[in-house]
């Protein structure tokens, strides 16, 4: 398990930040959902994009999550890249499978490698010089944990029958936030199939996969996370 991510600031400019270098940790950040809209100097940080999809949430605590973590996004890679938030020239990536362009979020360049995720009142930014995958999740219900954890890689859903019912949930979510953030660090997502790469439920640490460490996020009692980071053979 990893240290306890760094609380994302609530400010539309950031001082200079020295980028992580190849071969350190990744720096990753952590977002809570604001109880009020976020002003209008913050909301400015977006492009025209990222608005028309803030604009689109009909949950009110869903598009401030989103408002956080988007502009929490451009103001820390402008503190990584010297720039302003506003100018960080976003890109997405040509997706793994089909080559069209809804592949990861990316900088133009990759001059430093980000990846980010939200649920239910938290998000999660994590920087490296590598490729890097990040994932939240709340702890789910037994019912959730009963129909999904037949999909997961046939040792994991083997393992997982073997926690104690109370602990189920949150060892489902552990496997899960594993998953999803290698699935985000490779660019596949979720196309790729959630039962071929087994990571594991058991504490501390998640299961070795080539090329990759993938390491648990202390977040609270309600959600888990991880960070999946590309390393050098």
């Amino acid at each position: 398990m990893t240290t306890p991510p760094r609380p994302l600031p609530r400010v539309s400019r950031q001082d200079p930040l020295p980028p992580p270098g190849p071969g350190d940790a990744p720096h990753v950040w952590l977002a809570r959902t604001p109880d009020d809209e976020v002003d209008a100097e913050r909301a400015g940080v977006l492009d025209a994009g990222e608005v028309a999809t803030a604009r689109g949430f009909r949950n009110g605590s869903d598009r401030r999550t989103y408002v956080e973590v988007h502009v929490g996004l451009r103001v820390l890679l402008g503190a990584y890249l010297g720039m302003s938030p506003r100018d960080v020239p976003l890109v997405r990536r040509p997706c793994v499978r089909c080559g069209e362009p809804h592949g990861r979020p990316a900088v133009e360049g990759d001059p430093i490698h980000f990846s980010l995720s939200h649920t239910d009142g938290l998000g999660l930014l994590a920087f490296a010089a590598s490729p890097v995958g990040v994932d939240v999740e709340k702890v789910p219900t037994p019912e959730t944990v009963a129909e999904i954890a037949p999909s997961l890689h046939p040792r994991e859903t083997q393992e997982l029958t073997a926690w104690p019912l109370p602990d189920r949930p949150r060892a489902f979510a552990r496997t899960w936030a594993r998953k999803e953030a290698y699935l985000k660090g490779i660019g596949t997502g979720l196309s790729r199939g959630l039962a071929l790469d087994y990571l594991g439920s058991a504490e501390p640490c998640a299961a070795r996969l080539p090329g990759w460490h993938i390491t648990d996020i202390p977040v609270g009692p309600t959600h888990v996370a991880a960070v999946a980071l590309a390393v050098r053979p």
